[in-house]
């Protein structure tokens, strides 16, 4: 059973997500993941930042595996595998701030070309996935903060899949889901524990 409040739940998927880091850098930490509601299947994304720019994010967008496994394995993906950037150092650890987002499942995006998907996307509220064949992209609502445009938020997720930024197909597959969202930085200005 989940915490009755969300930022409980918040704090013990931080901690789990911290912990795992931590551990992989031979720094002595510890996490409570011995609820049951972990052991539930789940979707999430693991964002690292320093100094509020991005320093790794890998996840999940369907749940193959339990909650705590899976954030768990998105940290360590998210600090040593985000092809992006070069593994994290440990002189580094104590500069980052974590997010976690828990994913609802993703739902079909109906529509009948670019413009109708774009009229239909919600700004700040939709992460969006996209897909054509092999190729496959997401982002979180979380982008919408630095693409509030829908036409250049679904052109660079474009972009991020490998098509052209104009490129559009009936064969396109356009998802939506929604986030549940923790983030260190947050919860410890609101007085959590980081």
């Amino acid at each position: 059973m989940r915490p009755a409040d969300a930022t409980g739940m918040g704090e013990v998927l931080l901690r789990i997500a911290r912990v795992a880091i931590a551990r992989r850098l031979v720094i002595a930490a510890s996490a409570d993941d011995s609820a049951t509601w972990l052991d539930e299947p789940g979707a999430t994304f693991v964002t690292l930042k320093q100094e509020g720019a991005l320093r790794g994010c890998i996840g999940s967008l369907e749940p193959h595996r339990a909650l705590r496994d899976d954030i768990h394995e998105n940290a360590i993906a998210a600090a040593f595998h985000d092809p992006r950037f070069v593994p994290l150092a440990r002189e580094e650890f104590d500069m980052l701030s974590i997010e976690v987002s828990l994913l609802s499942p993703a739902e079909p995006l109906a529509c009948c070309d670019e413009a109708d998907a774009i009229r239909k996307l919600l700004p700040g509220r939709d992460g969006v996935i996209l897909e054509l064949g092999a190729r496959r992209a997401t982002f979180l609502p979380q982008v919408w903060e630095s693409l509030p445009d829908p036409r250049r938020f679904l052109a660079e997720l474009k972009q991020k899949a490998g098509l052209p930024a104009d490129y559009w197909s009936d064969a396109l597959r356009v998802s939506r889901y929604g986030v549940e969202k923790w983030s260190e930085s947050e919860l410890s200005a609101a007085g959590g524990v980081k």
